[in-house]
């Protein structure tokens, strides 16, 4: 696929790209690769290309075979899937003392969220719009990691994601493009510091390269197709902010690309990655994406090698195509050894930076694992993240925060349930270390006698329990009925002030491989919900999920919702803490909650059509069954306690392409709790050469105010937050009318015009 020249510069133009942004290494590194890759053979070089799967944890359908004895004869040049310092230290001494040359392996891991204190998952800390703690987070994991012999992880993952039928939203920050951009620098900051020969920087690897979170009906691994506007806008510049924060390697992606797979793309890895945005990192596959290509149509296993090598990846996870292949292809004389060459220098000038080659077992301590490993400092900030990841959705009559000498039923299979807490991809993390529910209650009110029902198993389809136990669901039906499991619920129920249903999906319904056609919580749960609806008692719904559902009846029919996400280590704690008011909710969604499947891809930023709705007029842009709007938009999220905002001042109606004007709106905590509030700035473009979204987040705040207390909070608005692709795919500004926009939400805003000259 080739880019317009038009395409490039625009590109270009908006990276800030310099030949001096990623500097391709000092002359000491350079002096030692070029003198250890003179020692080597053309199959040590190619080895340097293999990553197999060796240890704990298998993500695809294939293990790898024979790994230890490959190490021996140097056809490995990083394991993936091995961590504690006693396995890693077994697999380094067989490369620094079996192999030939000596070199040191990497050791690559999945820590998406958090690797043995486990942190709420991506889409749940990205709710907490605190850019601060994500980066902290990423840093325990780090120093986690590196004390448990992993010296590279696989994360942060940046795509950007409109259907939430798509398991892997979890993993990632939501549908906003400037959000997302901003988490990704804030967790490569946080993985890598600003020295990876430090024993707390692990090498991040930025996924999944590219586009894969537009996949085409929200089922993984599937096509992705969009125009060349719509990637530049809205779906490249979180994996370009990645790197400008310096990450240190990428993974590419699954999904095709305008018909060409990531993994075979040379214009995505090689045009795109390395020759715009500069990057001279290393490039990793995803797991055998190598092997796939083949599926896809791309050609036998021998030429899926050649063009993946070409096309610009550096290691091969997994599948081993370049093991097998690559040799007898040079021997042929169809394929040139410099991609080898070139691919075997990326590989080594990344053990290089991590200090590897001075000190192969760096961090392969036990004492440092004991002491680093979920110590209380960790603990601590995986509670304060899981507090601030919740989100209050409902809350009618001020039912929360629950009061202690209240009679409390506490209802549903997620109150007492560990292995869920943890979530999807929870890397080496420990269910039975997670605090549930119940035992946060029963630590933090042991006076309180709180009922208890479990109510509902968490699933009863037979088929669906089928396809998630062998992959660890750990889900067991209750030798009850579910008719006799929903009676206990409503007994209970019937003798209590308020009911606390804590619902949702166990932790297989969301992640890799768990795409949804139907995202509404399971049908037996919901049965539940109904039963506790019917006895007249207020019903507080606790949610634990890994995506945006629909949730209409429940929004008309619980007295509150709360979304914890999967809170991860400290769950337990974090939500009893926001159900009693210990900690006022704060998280905003990133992800829009649609009412109904059938709005599936809604987001905020979406464009105005030539026929907007009207519910006077029958031929506008409407559904015919529901309202347009979202249940939930993004950026909601309410408080024990409320704000009101003032109207928006500008300090200019008008400023030129160099300047700057100022908004300030005044906010005041009129509630009976202190609280933080998340401001939100939207900016529109209301007339360009090209149309433009209705809102586009361009910044916020976030701002603590005790009750009663107001706070002036102000932003700066320069012509660098208007700059968008015009009709030519110029990255610049036009002169007109805009509008500014700042609230507590995207759907609740004051606004205010300027212009820019």
């Amino acid at each position: 696929m080739k880019l317009p020249k038009i395409i490039i510069a625009s590109c270009l133009a908006f990276s800030g790209y310099s030949a001096l942004a990623q500097a391709p290494g000092n002359a000491k590194m350079d002096a030692y690769i070029k003198n250890l890759m003179a020692k080597m053979t053309l199959e040590e070089k190619i080895g340097q290309l293999n990553l197999p799967s060796i240890g704990f944890d298998v993500t695809g359908p294939i293990l790898s075979q024979g790994v230890e004895e490959k190490i021996e004869k140097g056809l490995v040049g990083g394991v993936f899937n091995t961590y504690t310092p006693n396995a890693v230290r077994k697999l380094q001494e067989l490369a620094i003392k079996k192999s030939r040359l000596k070199i040191p392996l990497l050791f690559g891991y999945d820590v998406i969220h958090g690797h043995r204190t486990i942190f709420p998952i991506p889409l749940g800390l990205a709710a907490t719009w605190d850019l601060p703690l994500i980066e902290k987070t990423a840093h325990a994991a780090a120093v986690e990691s590196t004390a448990d012999g992993i010296n590279w992880v696989f994360s942060p993952m940046v795509d950007i994601a409109r259907d939430p039928r798509w398991g892997r939203v979890s993993e990632g920050a939501g549908e906003d493009t400037w959000l997302g951009s901003k988490i990704a620098g804030a967790m490569v900051r946080g993985y890598q510091g600003n020295n990876l020969r430090s024993d707390e920087a692990v090498l991040a690897c930025v996924k999944h390269f590219a586009l894969y979170g537009a996949v085409e009906s929200g089922r993984d691994y599937n096509v992705v197709d969009m125009s060349m506007r719509k990637m530049t806008e809205t779906y490249l510049p979180p994996y370009k902010a990645a790197v400008d924060a310096g990450v240190a390697t990428v993974m590419s992606s699954f999904n095709e690309i305008n018909g060409v797979p990531a993994a075979a793309n040379h214009w995505l890895l090689t045009d795109l990655l390395r020759k715009q945005w500069g990057f001279n990192g290393m490039v990793a596959t995803d797991y055998t994406a190598i092997m796939e290509l083949s599926n896809h149509g791309v050609g036998d296993s021998a030429t899926v090698a050649k063009k993946a090598l070409v096309a610009g990846n550096d290691m091969d996870m997994v599948s081993e195509y370049f093991l097998d292949h690559l040799k007898k292809l040079v021997q042929e004389k169809k394929l040139d050894v410099s991609y080898i060459d070139l691919a075997c220098r990326r590989v080594l000038e990344s053990k290089y930076k991590l200090g590897l080659f001075d000190d192969p077992y760096r961090n392969i301590s036990q004492a440092r694992a004991d002491k680093e490993i979920m110590n209380a400092q960790k603990l601590q900030l995986a509670l304060e993240a899981a507090r601030k990841s919740m989100v209050l959705l409902k809350n009618d009559n001020q039912v929360l925060p629950l009061k202690a000498n209240q009679k409390i039923a506490f209802v549903g299979p997620m109150i007492k349930n560990q292995r869920d807490l943890i979530g999807n991809w929870s890397a080496a993390g420990d269910p039975k270390k997670a605090v549930t529910l119940w035992d946060a209650l029963q630590k933090q009110y042991p006076n309180n006698e709180f009922t208890y029902a479990k109510g509902c198993n968490v699933l009863d389809d037979p088929a669906l329990i089928g396809r998630l136990n062998p992959h660890d669901a750990q889900i067991v039906a209750d030798p009850k009925s579910p008719a006799d499991l929903i009676k206990d619920a409503v007994d209970v129920a019937k003798d209590a002030d308020v009911v606390v249903a804590f619902v949702g999906e166990p932790f297989g319904m969301s992640g890799e491989a768990a795409s949804r056609s139907d995202i509404s919580l399971p049908s037996n749960q919901v049965e539940l919900l109904k039963a506790l609806r019917a006895t007249g008692k207020p019903v507080v719904l606790v949610l634990m999920n890994g995506r945006p559902l629909t949730l209409q009846w429940e929004n008309d029919n619980m007295a509150a919702i709360l979304e914890t996400w999967y809170g991860g280590t400290k769950a337990g704690d974090a939500i009893a803490d926001v159900l009693f008011g210990k900690y006022n909710p704060s998280g905003k969604l990133s992800m829009t909650f649609p009412r109904s499947v059938g709005q599936i891809p809604i987001y905020y930023s979406a464009k105005s059509t030539g026929r907007p709705i009207d519910e006077k007029q029958k031929y506008t842009s409407k559904y015919l069954d529901i309202p347009n709007t979202p249940l939930y938009a993004f950026g909601h999220g309410l408080s024990y306690t409320t704000f009101a905002y003032g109207d928006v001042t500008l300090n200019k109606i008008a400023i030129k392409n160099n300047e700057s004007l100022t908004a300030t709106i005044n906010v005041r905590n009129t509630g009976k709790y202190d609280g933080e509030e998340t401001v939100q700035l939207y900016i529109r473009d209301m007339v360009g050469s090209v149309t433009r979204p209705m809102k586009e987040l361009k910044g916020f705040q976030k701002i603590f105010l005790k009750a009663g207390e107001s706070k002036d909070v102000t932003f700066t608005i320069s012509g660098a937050d208007l700059k968008f692709y015009d009709i030519d795919m110029k990255f610049t500004n036009e002169p007109g009318d805009y509008k500014v926009f700042i609230g507590t939400s995207s759907d609740n805003v004051k606004e205010a015009d300027f212009k820019l000259l």
